[in-house]
């Protein structure tokens, strides 16, 4: 049986959440405060940059499965869920920030006042261990003077995709987690994902809030201790590329290994501030732990080499090749190339940039916000081609892999010095007459 569902937050999440669901025949209506995001959907054009997205929303608005609004009280009195896929950042402190969360549950609660019919909301957005049982509910029962239970149920849902192939995660889920007080409650949210294949847990609220955490931490893990791993091979003499072919293949022992591939530092919207949220409320707990504390100065140390060895070439004129970070997706939140392009201006290079994915005038919400606030002047940066970006350059960044090996071959001049964040392998690694250096391999 298909479902009514409203989608709150038309970001990364919300957005492919709300596009493979209709996909999937469910009706559709997403929610955001934002016009322009409600506009572009209506539009049939996707709020943000996703490989498969376009195709999906496109043809949802076609079939009126998918539409968009900024009326929340028509979409919960018109729907029988609520999924809630607003941002979770960080405060300066560290501390989870859930200041989109409280007035996005204020409305839905102000809506259950005058609405008879049971609705299920489920939280897919990040958020620490107690947050469904001690803000959510309490918050829900005390605006609409319902009782959650009875008149109401809420479910915790994280969502585990991943940007650059958000919609293939989705529909092709590793593991699906349900947090319900109730089993009648998880039974409602796991008919939308019986569909997909995956092995569903279902378990406590605190239990499925905290295994998004527990997965982000660790990615961050492996990503810090490859780039260690690989600075350190490097500075031994020692050939990365087939060091880290042996590594992968322990998969008795090693896991498996993605994330472990020496590359730049990490970035985005999930991994900094879910590592800051841990480390702040572990504080609060007066719980020590090290290890995870140490991750982010891993990580920025790491940014720290690479900005050294662009300085270290006393040059002053350098194009950037890839901003967003991740592939195929225009996320500049957190993205350490961003802070690159900050640092070598404030170092009084001149830069210039190229990334296929990101255009300015498109960006919207907070990732809009981010980038104004981090390099407000950053658009007068942008090239349209690789070759305006390059054509007067002497050091070249590679932070994307977009750019086919043949094509920078014809580009690069012998007097260019080329700088590999991304870790091309050697098979895909231009041969230039310039030199040619990766940040640890």
């Amino acid at each position: 049986m298909k479902t009514r569902i409203s989608v709150f937050g038309l970001g990364y999440v919300g957005s492919v959440t709300a596009a493979c669901l209709a996909a999937q025949g469910h009706r559709v209506v997403g929610v955001d405060v934002n016009p322009l995001k409600v506009e572009q959907l209506q539009a049939g054009k996707s709020p943000v940059v996703e490989p498969g997205i376009a195709e999906l929303v496109t043809q949802a608005i076609r079939n009126g499965l998918l539409s968009a609004t900024n009326d929340a009280a028509a979409a919960v009195f018109n729907t029988d869920i609520s999924l809630l896929c607003v941002g979770t950042p960080s405060l300066r402190n560290g501390k989870l920030d859930l200041g989109h969360l409280d007035p996005v549950c204020r409305s839905i609660a102000e809506v259950l006042r005058q609405k008879g019919s049971f609705h299920l909301l489920v939280l897919r957005s990040t958020v620490l261990p107690g947050t469904a049982g001690s803000l959510v509910i309490p918050l829900l029962e005390s605006i609409s003077g319902k009782c959650f239970g009875r008149d109401f149920g809420v479910c915790v849902n994280p969502e585990f995709m991943r940007e650059g192939t958000a919609v293939a995660d989705f529909l092709n889920p590793c593991v699906t987690v349900i947090g319900a007080a109730e089993p009648r409650h998880s039974m409602q949210l796991r008919c939308l994902y019986d569909c997909l294949g995956s092995r569903i847990f279902e378990t406590s609220f605190r239990s499925a809030e905290m295994i998004k955490y527990l997965s982000n931490a660790w990615h961050a893990v492996k990503v810090a201790f490859a780039n260690e791993a690989g600075s350190l091979a490097k500075e031994l003499g020692v050939d990365v590329e087939p060091l880290f072919e042996i590594f992968y293949a322990d998969t008795r022992l090693n896991l498996s290994s993605s994330y472990l591939k020496p590359g730049f530092s990490f970035g985005g919207s999930c991994l900094p501030k879910d590592l800051r949220a841990l480390s702040y409320r572990a504080k609060e707990l007066d719980l020590k732990v090290p290890l995870l504390d140490s991750v982010l100065p891993s990580n920025d140390q790491h940014f720290r080499r690479a900005l050294e060895i662009v300085l270290s070439r006393c040059k002053r004129k350098i194009a950037v090749l890839g901003l967003s970070f991740k592939a195929d997706t225009d996320d500049l939140r957190e993205s350490p190339q961003v802070h690159l392009v900050k640092q070598l201006l404030a170092e009084g290079r001149q830069v210039t940039i190229w990334d296929e994915n990101v255009q300015m005038g498109r960006l919207v919400a907070s990732n809009r916000e981010y980038i104004e606030r981090t390099i407000p002047h950053i658009a007068a940066l942008f090239c349209e081609t690789v070759d305006d970006a390059i054509k007067d350059a002497e050091i070249v960044i590679l932070a994307t892999r977009a750019v086919p090996r043949d094509e920078l071959q014809t580009r690069l001049r012998a007097d260019q010095s080329v700088i590999d964040l991304v870790n091309f392998e050697k098979s895909r690694r231009p041969t230039t007459q310039g030199s040619y250096e990766g940040i640890c391999w």
